[in-house]
């Protein structure tokens, strides 16, 4: 299996430059890619079903961080995490009817289920991040901010993967509140 890695951090914002006054959203864009995400497929699903590893738990973080003199976490650090839970179904649209088992995947997010019609969907659901960062500007105070992004993930060992713990830090961005 090859090394899982978390993609590019993308950082974006609405525009550049606030008043103390606006509130920022930041959007923290990334991916896992590699070989948990490869392995995550419908062959090692019902391998892991037959094995009764039905569950894959996925741990993630974000946190901003603000650089200047002294590196300051900027708005609330997200810590949570996604889980994939392996079932046997009937219903043709979510697998091919001539094959002989019919496993597949139900991912939660924020508690929220998905069952997607698609591998590479159920991947897209799991390992494809999207995280909205809302910061008053007057709790960064005027002048030109670089904000950067530290993500973090993890997950346990299982019948189609190694546990792993994975790091990536952002580019700077650049802000300036008047």
């Amino acid at each position: 299996m090859s090394e899982s890695k978390i993609s590019e951090i993308l950082l974006v914002n609405g525009k550049d430059q606030y008043s103390s006054s606006d509130t920022i959203e930041i959007n923290v864009q990334f991916s896992i890619e590699g070989g948990i995400r490869d392995a995550f497929n419908e062959a090692n699903w019902t391998k892991a079903y037959n094995n009764n590893d039905v569950s894959f738990k996925l741990k993630y973080g974000v946190k901003l961080t603000s650089s200047g003199f002294r590196k300051k976490e900027v708005g609330k650090p997200i810590d949570t995490y996604r889980k994939a839970a392996i079932f046997w179904t009937r219903n043709p649209k979510l697998v091919n009817p001539m094959k002989d088992k019919r496993v597949w995947v139900q991912v939660a997010k924020n508690f929220e289920p998905f069952i997607r019609l698609t591998e590479e969907e159920v991947r897209q659901e799991l390992f494809d991040f999207n995280e909205k960062f809302l910061i008053k500007a007057s709790d960064l105070g005027t002048g030109k901010h670089k904000i950067s992004a530290e993500v973090f993930a993890s997950w346990q060992k299982h019948d189609y993967a190694e546990a792993d713990n994975i790091k990536n830090n952002s580019k700077e961005l650049e802000i300036t509140i008047n």
